[in-house]
């Protein structure tokens, strides 16, 4: 599919999804949202693509927000197809079976911070800012800020960046856990592309049970998690990949994970 607001590249196992409209600082609109929500698809289908990085083009921006530009021609309903859209792809983008990294090289506010967080973990530029500014413009957060920013780092602190409409610097943001990792500017989207790549040579299998047991166990209980992992770790351990893994340790070389999720 051609894309018109997105860019889409597969290298080395990795698909880079970078939001490509840097004049409106990559704000998202439903048409950037139809596109992105095909590339999941197409990532998803892709058996090239073990790892997914999703970033925005230019300096100053990861994504800015939603498009403010379209609100004004929105009534009720279409605010409401608008705002399920952005929870559907988002949605699409968490649920994907291969890990995902937000590559947030500037501004992550409102749907673009929400973006982030539907990521498995936040690398960030030293210079990114995020926050959740809608309470500026008598509104609330609409693609699950107010959720997912509460289960990251708490009731209290997400009701405070979502009252305030404050914006929180990279080191801030990890300090609160919203961020796994801060980065200078320059050497972000480089260090993110080494660790997708190392992260690309795991085996597929294993990925994927690392990210559905982490977020199916961390909204049960202890033991309804723990169970989970049994589970998981059984279905893992009888696949290609750990056969390979268990040989290549043996046998003093460095595995060459080549299974899918069929075998």
């Amino acid at each position: 599919m051609a894309y018109e607001n997105i860019l889409l590249e597969v290298q080395d196992n990795v698909a880079v999804v970078t939001i490509n409209r840097p004049k409106v600082l990559n704000a998202l609109n439903p048409d950037t949202l139809q596109e992105l929500e095909q590339a999941i698809l197409e990532i998803r289908a892709n058996a090239d693509a073990r790892v997914m990085v999703i970033t925005g083009a230019g300096d100053k921006a990861f994504v800015a927000g939603a498009d403010i530009s379209e609100f004004p021609k929105m009534n009720a309903l279409q605010a409401r197809m608008f705002a399920q859209k952005g929870h559907d792809v988002f949605f699409a983008l968490e649920e994907l079976p291969i890990p995902v990294i937000a590559c947030v090289n500037g501004f992550a506010l409102g749907g673009g911070c929400e973006m982030a967080m539907s990521c498995d973990f936040i690398y960030a530029s030293d210079q990114a800012k995020f926050g959740q500014p809608e309470i500026n413009l008598g509104i609330i957060p609409g693609f699950g800020g107010t959720q997912r920013l509460s289960r990251l780092v708490g009731r209290a602190k997400a009701k405070e960046l979502c009252m305030t409409g404050d914006q929180i610097t990279a080191q801030e943001a990890r300090d609160i856990g919203l961020v796994a990792q801060v980065f200078p500017h320059a050497e972000l989207k480089d260090t993110v592309m080494k660790v997708a790549k190392k992260m690309a040579a795991k085996g597929r299998v294993s990925l994927r049970a690392i990210k559905q047991v982490i977020d199916r166990g961390v909204e049960a209980d202890l033991k309804t998690g723990c169970a989970y992992e049994v589970e998981s770790f059984a279905t893992s351990f009888v696949s290609q990949d750990a056969k390979e893994g268990a040989t290549a340790f043996l046998e003093k070389r460095k595995p060459e994970f080549k299974g899918s999720f069929t075998s």
